[in-house]
Parts: structure tokens; C-alpha cells; sequence
């Protein structure tokens, strides 16, 4: 479980419903836990990305999320109550996001908001949370949280942000691979902390990077723009999203042929991408960051074999049900993590209700250490509740013959940052 810097408070024993053991033992779980002041579910309003550029990530973040909640639901709930996941597609879109956490406030009652990914949804919508006081726990890897620039009540306890992970990459590319880098990113926020912050890192390497090519997100065709990469590029570091990543990775190779720097991926740009699609043979021998190894490695933890399990993912990252219908394993852990991370707040503060909101974003800012386990199957984590992130692991893994394996675990010590803001002397 989370290790608490303060002490905790527990429910106490739940009481026995009336009827008796018998009449009880028949009722439905729900029942059977419910605490005696309210039966009430927990509502976790559920931002997901069913349209859009993010839908292949919202599909995947809804399924992790059901999983979870059931797995806490069969285990009796959170404080002895239910948790309802009440869904909103926010189409991927900033202004429709803002209006979803609106629902989740003042139309179906929710207790916090959750699930969001994309960043500039998240910076769209994170500000209308903070008037609404509304616990808004969001899964999204930008550095927008950490940085200061939103608000007390948003928090990302679940995943870890871009400047962590480039500045744990950047010594292996630039030992490895290269000092010489060429940079393709989408033109929007997370793109734009990629830009930065590995700009920065690889030069803190000794290191240089030689042109930034911004594309927009919902670029359907990509070749006009890898003209632009320089002839001395020793790497290309590449990061994309939305549903043109394989068209993109794919003209990628028909413009080098068989002659290409070595190149270092960001696996967002083969997020819900089959590795053994036609026309990525190229990627053979090219490095990827993933949050989380897609293919199930040797030394496969039990706590990655469970959350497979209990997601329906296969050994190579696909459903059980359809090996064609690959899922965004290097992000999702995120949602599965966050609500046992919300579990854990909930239980600490003795949540009741709305008028604990401001208890549980202290229960939460009270975390430090996250120990690897089924309820943070990724890895160990290490919460800075000044900040609101969460900093972990991060794995580099090499393409051989379509396999994605491991060939490199940072420290969590590597994805440190000194603080650039303290939400704990803001007011709720």
C-alpha cells in the first residue's frame, strides 16, 4: 500500500446490516460493505477520450479504468461504499473538456474528476476544476501540473511527466546513440515539454539539438516535412500521436530507405500500433521510451502479469480477444494506479463526501513512497505532494525483430527535478 507521510485514519469496523449473517450473506456485495451512514456510491467523474485524437488512448484508458474499478468494488469499495465510474467523452478537446468537468460537478454530483490525457485538454479543463473545487486527478505525462501553472485541486499521482522521463533518457541516447539529434514532435503542449525539456537535457550531455520540427496533431501526411532534417542528424528523436502514427512511422522509413541515423522513439508514435504491420520492418534495431514494456519481458514482474490479466491483455500487449486490436500499454497503468492512489486518499481521510474534498487532496499530498505491487503494477513510485507528480522508473527498450526488448531501467533518482511550485501553501 502507499506509505503515508502523516498518520492515517481508518474506517472502523463496518456493522452488521439487519436481518442477520444469513439475510446479509445474500444480499448483493455493495450491500454487504455498505458503511451505515450511506450506501451512496463514490462517483469518479471519467474524462475520457472516446473521439478525437486520443480515442485508441481513450478505449484503452476506459477498459484499464472498468478493470480497476471492479477488482476495488469486489474488494468491498472504498470506505465500505461502491465505486460508480460515471463516463463524459471530452472529444479531445480543450473547451469540451472544461464543460465535462462541469457536468461532473454540477450535474451528476461527482466526487472527483479523473482519467484525462491529452494535455491541452487538460490545461482546457484543469482551471474550471479549481472553481468548482473539484478533486481533478489527471493521467496525462505533461509537465503542466508539476510546473505550476494550474491549480491545488489537480493533481497526477498515477504517472509520470515528460520532464522526468527525457531528462532519465538523455544520457543513455547520448552514450549510445548519439550527440547530434533532430527533433519531430507534435505542435501542442506535450509536444512543446519534449522540445524543452530534452533540448536542455541532451546538452546538459554535451550534447546538441539541430533543428525542432513541430507537426500538427492532426496531420494526416508527413513526408513534406522530413526534408527538413539535417544530413549530420547522428539521431532522429521522434514522438507523435492521434490515429496517423502508423502513416507517420511508415513514411518515415520510405524516406531513409535503407540508410538512417539511429533513432530514438518516444512509443507514442506506436501507441495501439501493432510492431509487425507492414512497413515497420526498418524500425528493427531503433530505441524506444516506454512507460511501461508493451511486451511481456523475462523477468516479468507477477504484479505485470496480473494487471495483463485483469485488463485482458496479452503477452505482446493486444487484447486476448483480438490480436489486431493492440492497446496503449505504455500509458494506461496510469488510470489503474490513479484510482488506487484516490483508494488510498479516500481511506486515509475517512472520506465521506464533497465537504472532504480538501482532506483528500492533503490525505494524497501526504504521499511519499509507492512500493511496486498490484496496485502499482509499472513499478515503484516515489509522490512529491508539493508539486502533485509522481516520479518512477522509466524503461528504454530496442527493437529485435519485433520484439520490444528492455535494454535499460533508470533509477527514480534520474527523473528528479528541483520543485517549481508548492501547492500546499495554496488555499482551497
Amino acid at each position: 500500500m502507499t506509505k503515508l507521510i502523516k498518520g492515517t485514519t481508518r474506517r472502523g469496523a463496518l456493522k452488521t446490516l439487519a436481518g442477520g449473517a444469513a439475510g446479509a450473506a445474500s444480499l448483493p456485495l455493495w450491500a454487504r460493505f455498505a458503511d451505515a451512514q450511506t450506501s451512496e456510491p463514490i462517483k469518479v467523474g471519467f474524462q475520457v477520450h472516446r473521439t478525437g485524437i486520443g480515442a485508441a488512448y481513450g478505449r484503452w484508458y476506459d477498459r484499464t479504468t472498468q478493470a480497476a474499478a471492479k477488482l476495488i468494488n469486489d474488494a468491498g469499495g472504498i470506505n465500505g461504499r461502491m465505486v460508480e465510474i460515471v463516463a463524459e467523452d471530452d472529444g479531445t478537446d480543450p473547451k469540451r473538456g472544461a464543460e465535462v468537468v462541469e457536468k461532473f460537478a454540477n450535474q451528476h454530483g461527482c466526487d472527483v474528476g479523473f482519467g484525462t490525457l491529452f494535455s491541452h485538454v487538460v490545461i482546457g479543463s484543469a482551471p474550471r476544476a479549481g472553481e468548482l473545487k473539484l478533486p481533478y486527478f489527471v493521467v496525462s505525462e505533461g509537465h503542466h501540473v508539476a510546473s505550476g501553472m494550474l491549480n491545488r485541486y489537480t493533481l497526477q499521482p498515477g504517472i509520470t511527466d515528460v520532464k522526468s522521463q527525457v531528462q532519465a533518457m538523455a544520457p543513455y541516447v547520448s552514450e549510445n546513440l548519439g550527440k547530434k539529434v533532430t527533433m519531430v514532435f507534435p505542435d501542442f503542449a506535450f509536444g512543446h515539454d519534449h522540445r524543452d525539456f530534452f533540448t536542455s537535457a541532451i546538452e546538459a550531455q554535451g550534447g546538441e539539438v539541430l533543428e525542432h520540427i513541430a507537426i500538427p496533431p492532426s496531420e494526416t501526411s508527413f513526408t513534406k516535412y522530413f526534408p527538413k532534417i539535417p544530413r549530420e542528424t547522428e539521431v532522429l528523436y521522434h514522438v507523435m500521436v492521434g490515429p496517423a502514427v502508423l502513416t507517420f512511422v511508415k513514411e518515415l522509413g520510405e524516406f531513409f530507405g535503407p540508410s538512417r541515423p539511429e533513432m530514438f522513439g518516444f512509443i507514442d508514435s506506436l501507441e495501439a500500433v501493432d510492431l509487425a504491420s507492414p512497413g515497420l520492418e526498418y524500425l528493427n534495431d531503433t530505441y524506444f521510451w516506454e512507460g511501461n514494456p508493451r511486451h511481456a519481458q523475462e523477468d516479468q514482474s507477477e504484479f505485470d502479469k496480473f494487471f495483463r490479466e485483469q485488463v485482458g491483455v496479452d503477452e505482446r500487449g493486444a487484447s486476448v480477444s483480438d490480436a489486431t486490436d493492440v492497446s496503449t500499454y505504455a500509458h494506461m497503468f496510469g488510470c489503474w494506479e490513479t484510482l488506487y492512489t484516490l483508494k488510498a486518499g479516500m481511506e486515509a481521510c475517512d472520506y465521506k463526501g464533497p465537504d472532504d474534498r480538501a482532506a483528500l487532496i492533503e490525505a494524497v499530498e501526504a504521499m511519499t513512497e509507492m512500493p511496486h505491487s498490484n496496485e502499482h503494477p509499472q513499478g515503484a513510485k516515489q509522490f512529491n505532494g508539493k508539486t502533485h507528480q509522481v516520479f518512477g522508473h522509466q524503461y528504454i527498450s530496442r527493437v529485435e525483430d519485433g520484439f520490444l526488448k528492455r535494454v535499460h531501467t533508470t533509477s527514480i533518482e534520474d527523473t528528479f527535478y528541483p520543485d517549481e511550485v508548492d501547492y500546499t501553501t495554496q488555499s482551497f
